[in-house]
Order: structure tokens, then C-alpha cells, then sequence
């Protein structure tokens, strides 16, 4: 391994000076993740709801229910389980300067929307649990909520995880193979984290979890080759749990039978190269990177002989956009007006039907339920609340994201999405963050959001993604428009409210449901208008910038040509050498790269012999 260690070492050292002459801006995004101590090893543990993620991380770390399962709805929140002597938890909470000291008891109250958060505390955003379990003393592990096909929301959550990972266990279920959205996440994730290793979970409720394996691995074959040979482990956290229960040869049985040690041992074996590990992700950072300029230096080549179409497209494709520019701007603002009052019309209409049936709910369960039940109605309309805001949340980020597509389409053709999409990020960034704050606050409820979280998931990988994809495929579905998530509870002076008059009333505590109902759905209106007059102020901002960044990129390519054009014929051919050889400087970067990383696919962990004969 130390040979691998200077290999690693050597690589990332020259790969990093060739970048920062190409691009010094990149070469220090890297250079910053480079110079982050590793401390502990840290294994981060991502997937769908329902695959036994939680269920796999008790099994893994010995000790049942630690991390709550069975949760219906997921918060924003992961959980990062480190070594510690005496058993506890720490959760940090927005707009909190110090993190909130926990039992381990109180886990499922502060990570999941199941349990009863203190009055007025809104969901942290990480919680830190200390343990002494054997595994805790060799790595970190984390993890992160999982959600339904892995949405936008947290999947940022578990993305930004990711990148501070030293290795990704990647868990799946046995009930079917892979769903798209697995496979988008597992090769967006790849690009920061170089080792990923696979868990196969429920084999003992599904005996045909043989041939579901099968299935996943030829899906990684086709979509994601470079994990065509990444170690899978077959496992049963129920089968791990319930030996825990049983002595003597029958609980042996069971463990052997859970296939839980095996797995234990490879995360164990790779967290011990956790230097190597950093290394190597540094190196595929780089590598994309690397990828992004050889595209780049591709069209320059093209530009150095040009085609007489190319010319001719080129000058009509500026010329294009400068008359739509002054023709159809009107046309695209009153469509940016129109698509956001529609949208908001909708989520509006949304949030009442949403409120309409959680009233009608709750009054009904009022009506059964007896005196000493009445006491835990402000408890469980807090849960329902939180719910409701994740759920408020998730249709918010679909509709902004259809308000973009549907104006960018009217913009800019498919084809030139991919040189806009990179500047937009940045340009809706600060146009929200400079707007004024708002002040959000009201006496009885608490609503606590930030419009500055959303922004077009683009940067410098955009024009790399869309020259990959294809534009086409950006408007189709990889064009996001994530939302700060809807944080809504009720705040101390309901409760208090509540205990005063309506604690053992039943006529009392309609009265009091329908106050705060009317309340939350008043607020959560307003914030949902400030959201979309956010959006409409931010895309109108971002594009005016966006067309006039393109007519300049056309006036520059333009400008290329027409110097190619004039150039003798020697000229040209001396420019298209010296893009030509910078272009295979660039190749032969990546191709040195590719086999100082092949090198290091021996820092993933084996699977068991048994494991590896698996069809």
C-alpha cells in the first residue's frame, strides 16, 4: 500500500499543477478538499427508503434500534455515528450556535417526523451519536435519509454527505433490480467518491434475491461500468438483529446465516487505507475536471478549420438571438408571469386540500378520543405539520422546476442549453441572496425558510453533463430547481395556548385546531407567494444574464472563425497543432489518471469467496 500511497500521492501532485495552469479556479475548489485532515474514516451510507438502510447500520454497528427505523417520513437530517466511551448524541439545530446535547432514547424525536421535538425547536440538520460499539472504533459511519426515488431534497442532503466520504455503501433491497433514480444518484455520487461498495438487503424475504443480484450488476454493466466489479454483500439486518437475541449455537447460526460479518470486515479493511482514500477521491475530482477541458478543447479545435455550415449557423444562431432578444423579450417575461402565477395558483390550491383533510382528520380523531388522548393533540399536530411541510416542500421544488423549464424552452433551442446552464447557478444565486431578508416570524406559529437554498444544480460539471446527456435530457428531468425545505411547527405560545384552555375540553380543542389550522395555512400562503415572487425576480435576472453571456460566447466563437477564415492556410494549420497538441496533453493526463485509479480499485474490498461465485 505504500507504494499505492506515493503512486496516489504523485498523481494528484502533478495532475493538480497541469490543472492549475488550465484552469486555477478549479485546481483550488480541489485543492481545498485536498488539504481537509482526515481524522477518522468516514463511511457514508445512502439509499432509497424502505431498502433496511437503518435497519443495515444497527446491524452493522451491533446494536439494535440505535437508528430509528421504520420512519414514514423522512427529515432532512443524518445521523453520523463516531466513537465514544459514554453513549449519547449531539444535534445541531439552525440558527443555534451550539449543538443540543441528546440521550440516545430521543433520537427518534429529533431525527425522524415520528417523534415530538421541544416546543418552538425546529429539525436539525445533523445529529452526531457517540457509542462504544467495536466497529465505531475503526470508522465513522453515516447515515443519511433516504426518501422515495430519491428526490431532489435529500438527496442534496445525502450528496453533500458524500463529500465528505471516504467510501459510499450503497444499499439496495431484494425485491427488485435498480430503479433509474438509484442509478442517477450512484453515478452523480461516483464523481466525487472513488470506491463504492455495494449491500444486497432482505435475503431472507426474498429466496430470489440470486437472480435480483444478477440483474443489479449487469445494470451497473451498462450504466455505470466502473462498478461493473465493486464488491456486493448479500445481508439480512432482521437475521443479525434476531441473533442478538438467541444464545449459544443458535444465535452463531443466525449471524453466520445474516452474512452481516463479511461486510463488517470489508468496511473495517477499507477504512484502514482512509489516507488512501482521500487520495484517490482528490484524483477523480481532477479527472472530471480533466474530462470537462478535453470537451472544451474539442470545440476550439473545431473552430481552428471551420466548416462553411458551421460559419453559416453560427452567424445565424447570433443573429437569432439578438432579434428574439429585441423582439421577444416582452413575449418571454409576460410567459415567466403567466407560468408563475399558474404554478402558484396550484400550491396554493394544494396547501388548502392539504390542511383541508389534516383538519378533517384530527377532528375526527378528537371526537374519539378520550380525555387523557386529548393531551397529545398539540404533539401530533406538530408531527403532522412537519409532514406536511416536507410533503408543501417536494411539490414546491416540481413546480419551480417546470416554472424554468417551460421559460427556458421558449429561450434558448436545446442545443444551447448546455452553454447557459453553467452561469445560470450562479447568477440565481446572487440574485436571491442579495434580495432583502424578510421577516417571517408570527406569534403563535413558527415558519423558517431560506429562499437563498435554491438554485439551478449547474456549475462547471453542467457543460460536461450536457455534452454527455445531450441537452435534451437536461430539460427532460436533469434540470433542478432545488427549494430550501418548508420548516413549519407549532411554537411555544401554542402549546401554552392550548394548556390553558383546551387540554381536557373537547368543544375547547376544535376551536383551538381550527385557530392554528387557519394560522399555519395563512402563513405557509404567504411564504408560498414570497417563494414564487423569488423565483420570477430571480430567472428574470438570471435570464437577461444568460442571453447576453451567450450572444458574447457566439461573439467570441464567431470571432475564431472569422480569424480562422483569414489566416492563410498555414496559419490555421499552426493553430490547429498547438490546440491539437494541448487537446492530447489533456488525453494523455486523463489516460495517466485512468491507470493510477485502476491501481487503486485495489483499495475496495473483497467479497467472500462464496459472494464472488454468485451468478
Amino acid at each position: 500500500m505504500s507504494d499505492l500511497g506515493a503512486l496516489l500521492g504523485e498523481a494528484v501532485d502533478g495532475s493538480l499543477a497541469f490543472l492549475r495552469r488550465a484552469d486555477a479556479d478549479a485546481a483550488a475548489d480541489i485543492e481545498a478538499t485536498r488539504r481537509r485532515a482526515v481524522t477518522r474514516p468516514s463511511i457514508v451510507v445512502v439509499g432509497e427508503t424502505k431498502r433496511g438502510k437503518s435497519s443495515l447500520v444497527n446491524a452493522l454497528i451491533g446494536v439494535p434500534d440505535l437508528s430509528p427505523v421504520d420512519a414514514a417520513v423522512a427529515t432532512a437530517t443524518y445521523l453520523e455515528f463516531v466513537p465514544g466511551a459514554t453513549h449519547g448524541a449531539r444535534a445541531w439545530v439552525p440558527d443555534r450556535a451550539e449543538p443540543v446535547g441528546l440521550e440516545l432514547g430521543q433520537l427518534r424525536d429529533w431525527a425522524t417526523t415520528l417523534g415530538q421535538l421541544p416546543e418552538g425547536t425546529r429539525p436539525p440538520r445533523r445529529v452526531e451519536v457517540t457509542h462504544s460499539a467495536p466497529l465505531l472504533q475503526y470508522l465513522s459511519l453515516v447515515d443519511t435519509p433516504g426518501t422515495g426515488g430519491l428526490d431532489p431534497l435529500h438527496a442534496e442532503v445525502a450528496l453533500d454527505a458524500a463529500a465528505q466520504a471516504g467510501a459510499l455503501l450503497f444499499v439496495v433491497d431484494a425485491s427488485g433490480p435498480f430503479t433509474r433514480p438509484e442509478l442517477e444518484f450512484l453515478i452523480e455520487a461516483s464523481k466525487r467518491v472513488n470506491v463504492v461498495v455495494f449491500a444486497l438487503t432482505k435475503i431472507d424475504a426474498y429466496p430470489g434475491w440470486r437472480t435480483i443480484l444478477a440483474d443489479d450488476r449487469a445494470q451497473l454493466q451498462t450504466h455505470a461500468p466502473r462498478f461493473a466489479q465493486a464488491p456486493w454483500f448479500p445481508v439480512s439486518a432482521r437475521l443479525a438483529q434476531l441473533s442478538m437475541t438467541l444464545p449459544g449455537d443458535a444465535g452463531t447460526e443466525l449471524v453466520r446465516e445474516s452474512r452481516i460479518a463479511p461486510l463488517q470486515h470489508a468496511l473495517i479493511e477499507l477504512a484502514g487505507n482512509g489516507h488512501l482514500l482521500q487520495k484517490a477521491n482528490v484524483l477523480r475530482s481532477v479527472r472530471s475536471e480533466l474530462v470537462r477541458l478535453d470537451l472544451r478543447a474539442g470545440e476550439r479545435l473545431t473552430a481552428t478549420d471551420p466548416d462553411p455550415a458551421d460559419v453559416a449557423k453560427a452567424r445565424a444562431d447570433r443573429a437569432a438571438l439578438a432579434a428574439r432578444k429585441r423582439t421577444e423579450s416582452r413575449q418571454w417575461s409576460l410567459t415567466l408571469n403567466t407560468e408563475t402565477q399558474r404554478a402558484r395558483v396550484e400550491a396554493t390550491g394544494k396547501l388548502r386540500t392539504y390542511v383541508g383533510q389534516l383538519q378533517d382528520d384530527l377532528l375526527t380523531r378528537i371526537d374519539k378520543a378520550k380525555s387523557d388522548e386529548l393531551k397529545a393533540l398539540p404533539s401530533d399536530l406538530d408531527t403532522a405539520l412537519q409532514a406536511l411541510s416536507v410533503r408543501l416542500s417536494q411539490d414546491l421544488e416540481f413546480r419551480f422546476r417546470k416554472v424554468a423549464e417551460k421559460v427556458l424552452a421558449q429561450v434558448f433551442g436545446a442545443d444551447e442549453l448546455q452553454f447557459v446552464l453553467a452561469r445560470l447557478n450562479a447568477t440565481l444565486r446572487h440574485a436571491l441572496t442579495s434580495r432583502p431578508p424578510r421577516d417571517t416570524g408570527t406569534d403563535n406559529m413558527m415558519i423558517a425558510m431560506s429562499a437563498g437554498g435554491m438554485a439551478f444544480m449547474a456549475g462547471r460539471g453542467a457543460m460536461a453533463g450536457a455534452s454527455a446527456l445531450g441537452a435534451s435530457a437536461l430539460l427532460g428531468g436533469g434540470l433542478l430547481v432545488p427549494v430550501a425545505g418548508l420548516g413549519l411547527g407549532l411554537a411555544a405560545g401554542a402549546f401554552i395556548l392550548y394548556r390553558r384552555r383546551a387540554q381536557s375540553d373537547r368543544a375547547q380543542a376544535r376551536l383551538w385546531l381550527r385557530d392554528v389550522l387557519s394560522e399555519a395555512r395563512a402563513a405557509l400562503s404567504d411564504e408560498i407567494m414570497h417563494r414564487f415572487t423569488d423565483l420570477q425576480y430571480a430567472l428574470t435576472l438570471a435570464l437577461d444574464d444568460a442571453i447576453e453571456r451567450r450572444l458574447a460566447q457566439l461573439d467570441a466563437h464567431i470571432a475564431e472563425i472569422d480569424k480562422a477564415l483569414a489566416d492563410d492556410k498555414a496559419e490555421r494549420t499552426r493553430r490547429r497543432a498547438a490546440v491539437a497538441a494541448e487537446r492530447e496533453a489533456i488525453r494523455s493526463r486523463i489516460k495517466q489518471v485512468d491507470m493510477v485509479l485502476v491501481r487503486a480499485r485495489t483499495l475496495a474490498p473483497a467479497a467472500t469467496t462464496e459472494d464472488q461465485e454468485l451468478p
